[in-house]
């Protein structure tokens, strides 16, 4: 059994409740402070071009606060020059390229690598250059992965969202066939020597099947930790989520 698949919970919808008012709570600096201390693993943040919820304070607190705490900060972004020069400058630990649109609610699909290779090969080339592990959040398509092998992406996370959408309408064809899907993919990135993560859409119902695929290796999650949090506590939602994880990956041969 390889080492445990590692958790890291995606602040953004914290923000995204303190900027309905307008005000400073609730404070996603805090809401990261509370879920270090209670063991995740890393803390991701989007800061997307409109800035619609985390901020770039955020962004600056987050990466001092995961500095104090020795883990790791995921800064996702969209390939633009703005963006990739933020990261060049804060250097957290990874960006992640996402792909961004203006009138979407969250990220829809994954990031269109094969058809923006010369620009997101560019920005991994700057990453790779400056130490920032780069990661491309993309679809679980084969064609996106070889064009991430070869513009030497040391990480993939592949997009969930249609799994979990499929499990939660209960679409049991659809649901099996992008499970079949993201098994392929994911074994195709670790034959090439990609690492793996998943995210988007993953609750307590879906973990299990994702956290049972060999080779997995993180898992990225936000909107439905902070929504159980309302009910539970961050600390118990995350707890339950980490003991999902590792009772699903127990056993998995890597």
């Amino acid at each position: 059994m390889h080492d445990r698949i590692r958790l890291g919970l995606n602040v953004d919808h914290v923000a995204t409740v303190r900027n309905a008012r307008g005000g400073h709570a609730p404070d996603p600096v805090r809401a990261a402070q509370l879920a270090l201390k209670s063991g995740v693993d890393g803390i991701t943040a989007h800061l997307r071009e409109d800035r619609r919820h985390i901020l770039d304070k955020d962004v600056k607190a987050l990466k001092e606060v995961c500095d104090t705490f020795g883990k790791p900060l995921n800064f996702e972004m969209a390939v633009t020059d703005e963006m990739v020069g933020l990261a060049l400058k804060m250097k957290p630990h990874a960006a992640c390229l996402v792909p961004e649109r203006r009138q979407e609610r969250t990220t829809e699909g994954g990031l269109d690598v094969v058809g923006q290779i010369d620009m997101v090969g560019a920005a991994v080339a700057k990453f790779n250059a400056a130490g920032i592990r780069s990661s491309l959040f993309i679809a679980t398509d084969p064609a996106q992965i070889e064009v991430a092998a070869k513009v030497r992406a040391p990480v993939v996370e592949f997009h969930t969202g249609a799994l979990c959408d499929a499990f939660r309408e209960q679409e049991d064809v659809i649901f099996h066939n992008e499970l079949n899907r993201l098994q392929a993919a994911v074994q195709q990135a670790h034959e090439l020597g990609i690492e793996v993560h998943a995210g988007h859409g993953i609750d307590y119902d879906t973990v299990p099947f994702i956290a049972r695929i060999p080779h997995v290796r993180e898992l990225n999650i936000g909107h439905f930790l902070i929504g159980e949090a309302i009910f539970v506590g961050l600390e118990s939602a995350l707890r339950r989520m980490r003991e999902l994880i590792d009772l699903h990956h127990k056993g998995v041969v890597e």
